[in-house]
């Protein structure tokens, strides 16, 4: 089973994306380009504010699943808490 990625990405505006992946590499290139229309691309949705891996696919889908269903206070706080200069622009 590959590995797995779940990511949280933001706007400038403060819009908030989380996502998950087996190959990040491609997939945050996806989202830096505008490849692929979606939420992430209709955003704008490009900083990189959190990244988690996880040893199989199963484990990141289920934590992709799991934030998804937090509120945005409680994904600000698990950014902060991972790395506290990402969180600057969402404080203002």
């Amino acid at each position: 089973m590959p590995q797995g990625y779940v990511y949280i990405l933001g706007s400038i505006t403060g819009t908030l994306y989380t996502g998950v992946t087996s190959n990040f590499d491609v997939r945050f290139h996806q989202h830096k380009s505008g490849i692929k229309s979606g939420f992430a691309t209709k955003y704008r949705c490009t900083r990189l504010l959190l990244l988690e891996e996880f040893t199989d696919i199963r484990s990141a889908i289920s934590r992709e699943k799991q934030i998804k269903g937090w509120t945005r206070a409680k994904k600000l706080a698990l950014i902060q808490q991972t790395n506290q200069s990402s969180v600057i622009w969402a404080n203002n």
